[in-house]
C-alpha cells in the first residue's frame, strides 16, 4: 500500500483538483481501498469523491461490504447511484443485498431501468448458491456469426463486460450451445462461423448449485470463468475465477473459525466490534467449561490411587495433552479431506482401520520415549502404567478425532465443529479415565 494516513490527509486538505486526480490514478485500486479503511467513511469519501467516476467504482469494489454499506450512509444519492451503475453486475447485488431497506428504497430510483431489474434478479439468489456470486456481465454470441463479425461485437461489448477472453455460444432461447475463446476467434478463418470454432463442453454449473462446487469446478478445470445455467440449460451469468477465489477464502475463514470453536464471526478480526468478538466466543467456551467437568470427575474418583502413587500426577498432564494433540490431528485430516472431497462419508470404514494402525504406531513410539523418564520418577510398575496408557489414550484420541467429522456429516452438520477445543475436551475426560483405570487394575488398588 503506497498511501499511508498523512497522505490523506494532504489530499482531504485538498489542493489542485487535477493533482489529487493523478494521485489518486497513480495508485491500484485495492491499495486506495485499504487506505480509505482506515478513515471515517465521511473522510473517506471526501477523498473518494475527487477521483474520477470508473476509479470509484473501482476503489468501493475493493472496501468489502462492511465498509460498503458505511460508506454509503455518507454518500449523496446521485453519487452512489453512479457509482453503482459502474460497478460490475455481482458486486452491485453485493452492496444491494447489505444495505438496509431505507437506502434501497433511495437508491433505486435514481438507477436506470437495466440496472435495477438486473440488481433485483441477481440479489434474489439464495446465499451459498452458484447465483448469488455470478455476474449477468458476460458476452455472449449466437452460432451463425463468423469469425470476423464475432470479433466486431466483442470489441463493441468489451467495455461493459467482466471478461471477453472466453465468450459463451447462445441460441435465441439463450441456451447455452459452447464457448470460445478470443484466441481461437483471432486465429480462425475470417469466415469461419463460430458454431464450427466453439468448444461444446462448457463445464457449466446450476444456479442453485452450492457455490464451494462452483469454486472447485473452476480450479478443477483452471478455466477464467464458468458458465451457470438455470433448469432449462439457459445461461443466466458467469462466475469469475477472481470469485470463486473470495469463495473459498470465506470457506476456509469460516473453517477456521469452526476449528476454533468461533461462531457467527461476520466481519473481519480488524473490524470487529468487542461484543462481537465475545458472541462469537463465548457460547463454546462456556459448554467445553462444563464438559472438562468430566475430566475432574474422573480424577476425583481415583482419589486413593492418586494418594498412594502420587508419581502418577507428574504423568498426567503429559498423558492427556498427547490424547488431545493425536485427536486434533486426526480431526484436522478429516474436516479437510471431507471439505475437499478428497473423502467421502461412506469411506469411514477404510479410514478408520488405517487411522487405527497409524495410532497404534504412534502410540508405541510415545510410549516408548516415556517409558525411561517413568521408571526414573516411579519405578517399573509405573512405568508400565504409563507406557500402556499412552497407547490407549493416543488410539483412543486419534479414533475420536477421526470420527467426530464423519458423525457430525452424517447428521447434516458442519465437520469442522469437530474442532480442537471439542476433541481435546472428550479425550481428555476419555483419557483420565484410561489412565487412572489401568493405574488402579496394574497396582493392585482397591
Amino acid at each position: 500500500m503506497n498511501l499511508n494516513i498523512d497522505q490523506l490527509a494532504l489530499l482531504l486538505a485538498g489542493g489542485p483538483r487535477e493533482d489529487i486526480v493523478i494521485r489518486l490514478a497513480a495508485e491500484h485500486p485495492a491499495d486506495l481501498a485499504a487506505a480509505l479503511r482506515m478513515l471515517e467513511p465521511a473522510q473517506a469519501w471526501g477523498v473518494l469523491k475527487q477521483a474520477e467516476r470508473r476509479r470509484q467504482a473501482e476503489v468501493f469494489g475493493y472496501l468489502g461490504r462492511e465498509y460498503q454499506t458505511r460508506l454509503a450512509t455518507v454518500t449523496p444519492r446521485a453519487e452512489l447511484a453512479a457509482i453503482v451503475m459502474d460497478m460490475p453486475a455481482d458486486e452491485r447485488a453485493d452492496l444491494y443485498k447489505e444495505l438496509s431497506d431505507e437506502q434501497r428504497e433511495a437508491l433505486m430510483p435514481a438507477l436506470a431501468q437495466a440496472e435495477r431489474e438486473d440488481i433485483r434478479q441477481l440479489a434474489s439468489y439464495d446465499e451459498g448458491t452458484a447465483g448469488a456470486i455470478m455476474t449477468s456481465d458476460y458476452a455472449a454470441l449466437p452460432p451463425d456469426l463468423t469469425a470476423t463479425e464475432a470479433l466486431t461485437v466483442l470489441r463493441r461489448e468489451a467495455p461493459d463486460k467482466e471478461t471477453i477472453y472466453r465468450a459463451y455460444v447462445i441460441d435465441a432461447d439463450r441456451t447455452l450451445l459452447g464457448s470460445v475463446r478470443l484466441q481461437d476467434l483471432i486465429t480462425a478463418p475470417a469466415q469461419a462461423r463460430v458454431a464450427d470454432v466453439m468448444q461444446r463442453n462448457t463445464h457449466a454449473i446450476g444456479v442453485e448449485d452450492d457455490v464451494e462446487a462452483a469454486a472447485r469446478k473452476i480450479a478443477r478445470y483452471d478455466v477464467l470463468a464458468l458458465p451457470v445455467v438455470d433448469a432449462d440449460a439457459r445461461l443466466v451469468g458467469i462466475i469469475t475465477h477472481d470469485d470463486a477465489l473470495d469463495v473459498m477464502e470465506a470457506e476456509a475463514t469460516d473453517d477456521f473459525h469452526r476449528v476454533g470453536t468461533i461462531t457467527n464471526l461476520e466481519s473481519s478480526v480488524a473490524t470487529a466490534t468487542i461484543p462481537k468478538l465475545y458472541r462469537a466466543r463465548i457460547a463454546w467456551l462456556m459448554l467445553l467449561v462444563f464438559g472438562n467437568i468430566f475430566s475432574g470427575a474422573g480424577i476425583a474418583h481415583f482419589e486413593d490411587t492418586i494418594a498412594a502413587h502420587l508419581a502418577l500426577m507428574f504423568f498426567l498432564p503429559i498423558l492427556i495433552a498427547s490424547g488431545g494433540n493425536a485427536g486434533s490431528q486426526s480431526a484436522t485430516l478429516m474436516v479437510r479431506a471431507l471439505a475437499t472431497g478428497d473423502i467421502a462419508v461412506s469411506d469411514w470404514a477404510r479410514v478408520l482401520g488405517r487411522e487405527f494402525a497409524v495410532a497404534i504406531l504412534l502410540g508405541l513410539s510415545m510410549a516408548c520415549a516415556i517409558a525411561v523418564i517413568g521408571v526414573f520418577r516411579g519405578g517399573p510398575e509405573i512405568a508400565m502404567v504409563i507406557s500402556l496408557s499412552m497407547v490407549l489414550i493416543v488410539i483412543v484420541g486419534s479414533l475420536i478425532g477421526m470420527m467426530l467429522p464423519f458423525v457430525l456429516s452424517r447428521f447434516g452438520l458442519d465437520p469442522a465443529t469437530a474442532s480442537t477445543p471439542l476433541v481435546t475436551s472428550i479425550a481428555d475426560a476419555t483419557g483420565v479415565l484410561i489412565y487412572f483405570s489401568i493405574a488402579r487394575a496394574i497396582l493392585a488398588m482397591p
